[in-house]
Parts: C-alpha cells; sequence; structure tokens
C-alpha cells in the first residue's frame, strides 16, 4: 500500500504547560473553593524570557549535520531547542517555568525515514554526540534529559520523529498495522478509522504521545483492561542502533530463544531509535457504554476487581478510585469539588467501568459483569459518572497546570505489585507521601488490573510553597523508597528515564543491572544513545 499520512498536523505544546493552549482554561471555581480551604492559592506566571544556553556543537558539526538531511531539517532556533527541553513531569515543568533551561539540546534534527536516522546515528558515533530520540514530549520520568558530559560526548542532538508520521503497511488478513514512530495516538487512530480498525490505546497522553513513544516506555493505556498493555499489541520492529539495523518480529509467537522485541520494547531510545512498529489491530467498536458502580471501601472494590480479573470477566474499561479521590470527584474534572456519592449513602469508592465491541457482545459482557459486581456487593450508578470520565479522560494535566499557575504543588506517581500485596504497598506509598508532605492530599486508584495483581496510580497535591521543586524531590525519593520496600514495581507504565533509575537495580538485581550494561555495551559501543538514563 501507499504510505497514508494524517491530512491535520496537531500544534505543539508550550514548553511550560501541556497541550493545546486552545483547550487550557483557568482553575474552575469547585476547584479554587475546594484548594482554597487547604491551600493558600498565589499567582506564580512562568518566565518566558531567558535565553536558551548557546550551543556546545561547532559550527562544522552542524554543516555536516546540514549535508545528511538537508538545510530546513537542522534546527538550531532556540524556540524549538526550548520546546525540545525535558519533558512534562511537573518537576520538567517547574524549572522551565523557573527559567532552567540548562538541558536543552544543541540542535534539533528531523529525519525523514529510518535511512535519515541511521545516517544521523552513524554521524554521533563518528563525533561522540548524545542522540535522544523525541516523539511527543510527554515524558514525566527524565527520559528526554541525556548527560553528555557524563558519558564524555561533544553535546546533545534532539532526533525529533515527527517527520516519520506514516501508516506504512496494513495487513487486514492478519489484523496488523505497520506504523512510523512519529505517528501521534490520534492520528493512528484516525488512518487506521479510514479502515474501519483501530488501535485501542488510550493512556492519558493519548493526544500528544506517539507509537515510538508507546513502544519505547512500554505504555499502558486506560482501555487495558479490554486491549491490553501497548507492548502486547506489538508484534514486530526496525530498530536503528550505532551498529546495525535490527529486525524482529517474523511471527505472532516463537520458541527461538528469548525475545529479542522485549530489549527494545521500553528501552527508552538508550538501545536503538524505534523506526517501524507493526502492531495487532482490531475492528472499530460499533458501541461503547460507560458506567459507575459504589463500593463502600477501597479494598472492597480493589477485591472484586481482582475477581473479576480471575474469573476472566474483564470489560473494556476498568478503574477504581480510593475514598479521597471519589470524594473530590477527581474522576470527573470538571465536577471537582462537587457532590460525592449516590443515594445518600456518602461518596464510598467510585469504580468506572467501560464496555466496547459489537452490540450483541456489549450485552453479553455487561449482564456478566453486572451480575458478578452486583454479588460481591457494590452498587450500581447508572451511565453518568462512566460517560463524565470518558469525557474528560484526557484532561488531568490541563487542571495540573492550572493548579501549578496558582501555587499548588500537583504531581503523580504509578507503580504495581500483586494482588496479595496492595494493601500493604497502597499504605506505605501514602504514609510516605503523607509524612514527606505534610498537609497534601495524596489520592490513588487503581489504573490497570491483571489477574495477579495492580497498578495503584497516585495524585498528590500540595502547597507549593517558594520551592515546590524542593519541597517534591525528597517527597517523591520516599515514595520511590517506600515502594522499594514494599516489594513492589518501581513503575508500571511511566517508565524508567532518570527519575527511577536509581531504584532499578534493588527490583531487578545486580545481575539484571549487569545484563542491561552489556546490552547497551554491544548495541551502543560509544554511548551516544540517550546517555544517562535507564541503565544504571
Amino acid at each position: 500500500m501507499t504510505t497514508e499520512r494524517p491530512t491535520v498536523l496537531q500544534p505543539e505544546m508550550p514548553a511550560t504547560r501541556w497541550g493545546d493552549p486552545a483547550h487550557a482554561t483557568g482553575l474552575p471555581d469547585g476547584v479554587r473553593d475546594l484548594v482554597g480551604l487547604v491551600f493558600p492559592i498565589k499567582d506564580t506566571p512562568a518566565r518566558e524570557d531567558v535565553a536558551v544556553p548557546a550551543s556546545r556543537l561547532a559550527d562544522e558539526l552542524v554543516a555536516g549535520l546540514r549535508e545528511l538531511l538537508g538545510e530546513d531539517n537542522v534546527v538550531t532556533d532556540d524556540g524549538v531547542r526550548r520546546l525540545r527541553t525535558r519533558g512534562k513531569s511537573t518537576p520538567d515543568l517547574l524549572r522551565q517555568r523557573a527559567g532552567d533551561l540548562g538541558d536543552a539540546p544543541d540542535v534539533v534534527v528531523r529525519p525523514g525515514g529510518h535511512d535519515d536516522v541511521v545516517a544521523v546515528l552513524a554521524w554521533a558515533q563518528e563525533n561522540r554526540v548524545a542522540v535522544v530520540p523525541f516523539g511527543g514530549g510527554t515524558a514525566v520520568t527524565g527520559g528526554l534529559v541525556a548527560d553528555p558530559d557524563a558519558a564524555g560526548l561533544a553535546g546533545v542532538v534532539s532526533l525529533d520523529l515527527g517527520r516519520m508520521r506514516g501508516l506504512l503497511a496494513l495487513d487486514a488478513v492478519s489484523s496488523t498495522a505497520t506504523f512510523e514512530p512519529g505517528l501521534r495516538g490520534p492520528e493512528a487512530e484516525a488512518l487506521l478509522a479510514q479502515h474501519g480498525l483501530m488501535l485501542g490505546h488510550f493512556p492519558q497522553s493519548f493526544e500528544y504521545a506517539t507509537i515510538g513513544g508507546f513502544a519505547a516506555t512500554r505504555s499502558s493505556g486506560q482501555s487495558s483492561a479490554g486491549y491490553g498493555r501497548f507492548d502486547a499489541m506489538v508484534v514486530a520492529l526496525r530498530v536503528a542502533t550505532p551498529v546495525g539495523e535490527v529486525r524482529l518480529g517474523v511471527s505472532p509467537a516463537n520458541a527461538s530463544g528469548p525475545d529479542l522485541r522485549e530489549l527494545f520494547l521500553g528501552s527508552e531510545g538508550a538501545f536503538g531509535v524505534i523506526t517501524e512498529v507493526t502492531v495487532r489491530v482490531r475492528p472499530l467498536p460499533e458501541v461503547k457504554e460507560y458506567e459507575g458502580w459504589r463500593w463502600r471501601s477501597f479494598a472492597e472494590g480493589a477485591d472484586a476487581m481482582r475477581q473479576l480479573a480471575q474469573a476472566d470477566l474483564l470489560p473494556t474499561v476498568l478503574r477504581l478510585s480510593d475514598e479521597n479521590e471519589t470524594a473530590i470527584n477527581l474522576a470527573d474534572p470538571e465536577a471537582i469539588g462537587g457532590e460525592g456519592g449516590a443515594d445518600g449513602e456518602g461518596p464510598g469508592c467510585l469504580m468506572v467501568v467501560g464496555y466496547e465491541g459489537t452490540p450483541a457482545a456489549v450485552a453479553a459482557k455487561k449482564a456478566a459483569v453486572t451480575a458478578a459486581l452486583t454479588a460481591l456487593g457494590g452498587a450500581p450508578q447508572g451511565s453518568g459518572p462512566g460517560e463524565a470520565w470518558a469525557h474528560g479522560r484526557f484532561d488531568a494535566p490541563y487542571l495540573r497546570d492550572s493548579l501549578l499557575d496558582n501555587g499548588v504543588l500537583v504531581e503523580t506517581l504509578e507503580t504495581v505489585a500483586f494482588w496479595s500485596n496492595r494493601e500493604n504497598l497502597y499504605t506505605r506509598v501514602k504514609t510516605a507521601l503523607e509524612q514527606a508532605l505534610p498537609g497534601a492530599m495524596v489520592l490513588c486508584h487503581v489504573s490497570h488490573v491483571y489477574a495477579t495483581g495492580c497498578s495503584l496510580y497516585f495524585t498528590v497535591a500540595a502547597p507549593g510553597g517558594e520551592d515546590p521543586l524542593a519541597a517534591w524531590l525528597p517527597a517523591k525519593a520516599a515514595a520511590c523508597e517506600a515502594i522499594v520496600a514494599a516489594g513492589a514495581s518501581i513503575t508500571h507504565h511511566h517508565a524508567v528515564g532518570t527519575d527511577h533509575k536509581p531504584y532499578l537495580t534493588a527490583e531487578i538485581g545486580e545481575v539484571g543491572a549487569e545484563v542491561l550494561r552489556a546490552v547497551k555495551k554491544a548495541v551502543d559501543p560509544t554511548g551516544i544513545l540517550n546517555p544517562g538514563v535507564l541503565i544504571p
């Protein structure tokens, strides 16, 4: 087939906030009233007048890149370099807002395809320059912050994959599609929809994150209960490395030794640049229905989720807010601070359940899940809570930015454990955050479920004070230490980056860390690929 490309490209995200500026709003009255009862509110404007540090790369090196890619595809403009500085975590934004641009790349290059990427990596290896792949810029764990000094490199190239934005192949018989890495989530879904198909991967970053980013971070979407994690959707990869090309995935499954696809899924650009991703696709759902259920406690609702998963009764969407998150209606950003609960029984804990598919399939699954949840003690709340969540499912980062504008520190973190360890993990992390940030609101929801365990996603709000970054970093460290002490994973879907790297060896062991170092040495002997990220 001829490569298909999106006809409308989404706007860039601003440097100091999330998403489309046209969609950004001020702090809603309900949120302002709620927060104002607990935290002082103050105006904290972002600094936009700080100059980007001068490029460290000599003119002749930049000229060499222009010979490879063309004048228009090698950019040293300060505005573009600023937009490629870090990701969109709260620490990233706080540094940008304070005028700290010390991690800005020296040059931004825009390859047009796999061969261009290969050429850039060869140039970078020859000239000892770091290369950081850049997709949508949605990273939240420091995955876009290279450390060239530690590797003895001359500077940093941001490898902007935005020109590599196509649907390369569609195999309708096998239900697979091959994408370039720079295609954003909505663009990929729109191209597939023209063929009556969908991918079904909807993380909160969906509107700006890219196919390559999904693969490189082992992303998990809000419909993972029904459609699975992104890494489970991937059947084949093409990767450019400094020592040569890697093609993986000639069959849906095999016994040809360890699955090398897993080396590059989650590798965060440290082992190579993913240039093609082949994924399983499925028919567009004819019906989508979302609803709410109330549980008396977080533990009771979580146990119901466990029983659904272990009975193979998972719907497409399944998530559960704890008592604090339910009480402030975080599942519905437009109603935060409003009344929670139903039937005068108090808020309890809200579960959102979603069904997608054919009318017959949705009806059958809904009937089975409804019977199971009713038997387990759940109280149906109708379609309102579920539809409200679906309507605002990508809006939380905008609310985070508005709170930062008003001097309130807001950040998230996530982890995952076996069911038998869920309560211990929840208590340890919540306690660590509350002790590190006195007076903070700590909210949590179960975001992803499996037969053997679940992910816990925490949201923290606290007074920003004079130095919110100095307040948050030790709190994040305390939470990470609590996760390690609980015997859980340091990350479920946000990836390792630089933020979680100090805790990775505790999870995978020293031998596991040596394996990662050995792979890094084999595919990137000069250490140019995203140095300082992932590898302990």
